[in-house]
């Protein structure tokens, strides 16, 4: 009898064994792994505005809630330029050269088929921006260039974008007081800018250039000169 009872003993001591045993495995298998990083973007944002971002209405009213209304402003005169004469082709010689492509080199106005939205009062008090100016091709519809200006020194938002785009390389270009910090993903570069204003208080300002969008608006543009210069041909109407 006694050893009847030893023997029920053990098989529940084994039973109870086994079950925990089985909890524990399960729950190792339940714990969910640690997430890798998030991969940094190919490009750039700003308000979820991308460079394959097409301009639509619904676009334009959520920019409208953060940012007030709009101003539109149709064919644009293109300056890629910034900080001061010369800063592209000093830096950013590619650029540079895009930027001489799109305007003429005996400083006449070039007109491009391009939407221009302007923010210059910003109904939303928490908004940092004083400018903001987002132009994209007619073509595409989609953007081509955004210019922010900020109301503030903006030294928070260079730490944001540190976190989603990485370290940038830097550019002291007079001094310490004048720096731009810049970043390049598949053709397309950020930079912000540090200038001091007329009081020597920094002011903030980040231009992105979406520069295959920018050249195939000049491909585009030259495309629809040579359609029309084609069929002006053909139905006899030349200047002379």
């Amino acid at each position: 009898m006694k050893q009847k009872i030893i023997k029920t003993i053990s098989f529940f001591v084994i039973i109870i064994i086994l079950i925990l045993f089985s909890v524990s495995c399960g729950d190792k298998q339940e714990t969910t792994p640690p997430q890798p990083a998030p991969e940094h973007s190919d490009s750039f944002t700003f308000f979820d505005i991308g460079k394959n971002t097409i301009i639509s209405g619904k676009v334009r009213e959520n920019l409208n809630k953060t940012l007030g209304d709009d101003a539109i402003e149709r064919r644009n005169v293109l300056d890629l330029e910034i900080n001061y004469q010369g800063f592209l082709k000093e830096y950013f010689a590619d650029f540079d050269k895009l930027n001489k492509q799109l305007n003429s080199p005996l400083g006449e106005r070039v007109e491009h088929n391009t939407v221009k939205l302007m923010y210059r009062y910003m109904q939303n008090k928490n908004v940092s921006f004083d400018y903001v100016e987002l132009v994209y091709s007619e073509y595409t519809q989609r953007p081509v260039l955004i210019k922010i200006h900020f109301k503030k020194n903006g030294t928070k938002t260079l730490e944001t974008l540190k976190q989603k785009y990485g370290e940038p390389k830097k550019i002291n270009w007079d001094g310490e007081t004048s720096k731009s910090f810049y970043w390049k993903k598949s053709n397309d570069l950020l930079i912000q800018s540090f200038v001091p204003d007329q009081f020597g208080k920094p002011k903030c300002k980040i231009i992105i250039y979406f520069k295959n969008a920018l050249e195939k608006l000049l491909n585009d543009e030259q495309t629809e000169k040579e359609k029309t210069r084609r069929e002006r041909t053909k139905s006899g109407k030349t200047p002379f």
